[in-house]
């Protein structure tokens, strides 16, 4: 292990061999850290909080903080956290609140600088959150999601694969995959295409979301007969046109 003398390492904590503590770094006694990792100076890792392999730890960022939910009651809560992730300065993620219960962070993720997520959330894999972005509790989101600088997401909402929500927006429903929302409160204002065409999707995988876009947001059906049509269409590209129908049918919030 390359752990600095500064460093506080609470009796209890594992971690694999190989990782890397920074000077003034803090480590609780239920945590539990895979091969790889690397905690910078002045972070602090704390609660039952498990980590995969190779994340990076930036200076001053918090792990695995005490739920800020008032229903919490002293209870056995986690975070659990998968590879590869990259938590910048100052972000923070918050354990679950009720026992049992964790915050899950997938794999392949990059959290900037001052982000938040509270207690409860699921976040996926490839998710960009850009500074000063918030996650109230039990959101959820999916894979290769960009939530935009000083965005804000309302607890229990989901936001679907390939989505966006812009800049200082606040989404207080759900995000349909692949769309772009964004505004005070967020609404879909697009699908999002960049995505799509970063992400190797084919001329005619855009265009199927193109489709599926004007269906719902651009034609005079209202929503009950727009999502009849795209389970009339759903075989022309069952895993797209299925995605977003099931976002659609399990909403609690409705969306955007």
């Amino acid at each position: 292990m390359n752990i600095h003398p500064t460093a506080i390492i609470e009796s209890g904590a594992q971690l694999a061999e190989d990782v890397s503590i920074g000077a003034f770094v803090y480590i609780g006694k239920d945590v539990i850290m895979g091969p790889g990792n690397n905690v910078w100076h002045h972070a602090s890792v704390e609660g039952h909080t498990s980590l995969g392999e190779n994340n990076i730890i930036f200076p001053y960022a918090f792990l695995g903080g005490q739920t800020q939910d008032l229903k919490y009651r002293g209870d056995h809560v986690g975070l659990k956290i998968g590879n590869n992730n990259i938590f910048r300065e100052y972000m923070t993620i918050h354990s679950g609140t009720k026992e049992g219960s964790a915050t899950d962070i997938g794999n392949n993720n990059a959290f900037l600088s001052y982000s938040h997520v509270a207690h409860d959330c699921r976040v996926g894999d490839h998710v960009i959150m850009s500074s000063l972005s918030a996650l109230a509790g039990y959101v959820t989101l999916g894979n290769y999601v960009n939530i935009a600088w000083n965005a804000g997401v309302h607890q229990f909402c989901k936001v679907g694969d390939y989505a966006m929500l812009g800049a200082s927006s606040k989404a207080l429903m759900d995000i349909l995959p692949f769309m772009l929302a964004e505004g005070q409160p967020a609404r879909t204002r697009y699908f999002n295409k960049v995505n799509l065409e970063r992400n190797q999707f084919s001329e005619a995988g855009i265009e199927h979301v193109k489709n599926i876009y004007r269906i719902l947001f651009h034609s005079s059906n209202n929503r009950s007969e727009a999502l009849e049509i795209l389970k009339e269409k759903q075989v022309e590209a069952p895993k797209i046109y299925i995605q977003v129908i099931q976002a659609i049918e399990s909403s609690r919030r409705g969306f955007c």
